[in-house]
């Protein structure tokens, strides 16, 4: 699908992470391509940031399932680029980036998401948004821990005091220039992006999240997704 990036006055982007197979979901195809309430899950993710302010968005898929996805985004409400992911998360945010900068996009915000966080509110997306055009050069939507934690340790474990402890969701948000330069000059290597950018001495701002924007890892995860959607 070739996605017109020079309509209109662009100005926030989203990188869309939906290179996973899947294996703990079970379901034979990418977990992104898994449909519930009729749409599958990167449709409804697309839909979310749209709805909270993104204009335009590159999703980062797995290799030789590429016609899939162009199929199940043919109704997104934005202009879609599906691009090929790498064998890491890292690198497939690495390729989205790559093609959003190789692109006319003329966004000085970029936003990245996972696909398997289908119902985020569009306030959250709007709240992550305004905080960088509002100056702050990485944003992460967070929610407070209600369980107990405990800590390993070598005598056993212990306790962590939770009041202070975030858990942390997406679609976290970058003025383009940082996400591109973290992409650059640090080690991919990180189980989110936020992490990588505050290596090079970014200071991370909070905002917050919603319970809504929920990641589906396995068959409970769609299970609670779909009674969500049915409320």
């Amino acid at each position: 699908m070739a996605a017109d990036f020079t309509k209109g006055n662009s100005q926030v982007a989203a990188i869309v992470v939906a290179a996973g197979s899947g294996v703990r979901l079970r379901a034979g195809i990418p977990k992104a391509l898994v449909r519930v309430g009729g749409k599958s899950l990167v449709l409804w993710a697309v839909q979310a940031l749209a709805f909270g302010g993104v204009t335009e968005v590159v999703v980062v898929a797995p290799t030789g399932q590429l016609t899939d996805f162009e199929e199940a985004l043919s109704f997104a409400p934005v202009p879609c680029l599906v691009v090929a992911g790498g064998a890491t998360r890292g690198q497939s945010v690495a390729n989205g980036l790559q093609a959003l900068n190789a692109s006319s996009t003329t966004a000085d915000v970029v936003l990245v998401h996972d696909a398997a966080r289908p119902l985020v509110p569009g306030e959250v997306v709007a709240r992550v948004i305004a905080a960088v055009q509002d100056g702050a050069t990485v944003v992460v939507p967070v929610v407070p821990i209600s369980d107990t934690v405990r800590q390993l340790t070598t005598a056993g474990s212990a306790v962590i005091e939770r009041s202070s402890l975030r858990a942390v969701q997406t679609p976290q948000g970058f003025r383009r220039d940082v996400l591109t330069q973290t992409y650059t000059q640090t080690d991919i290597a990180a189980t989110d992006d936020a992490t990588l950018a505050e290596r090079l001495g970014h200071v991370v701002k909070l905002v917050e999240g919603s319970p809504s924007a929920m990641k589906v890892t396995n068959p409970h995860d769609l299970m609670m997704v779909s009674a969500m959607l049915e409320v």
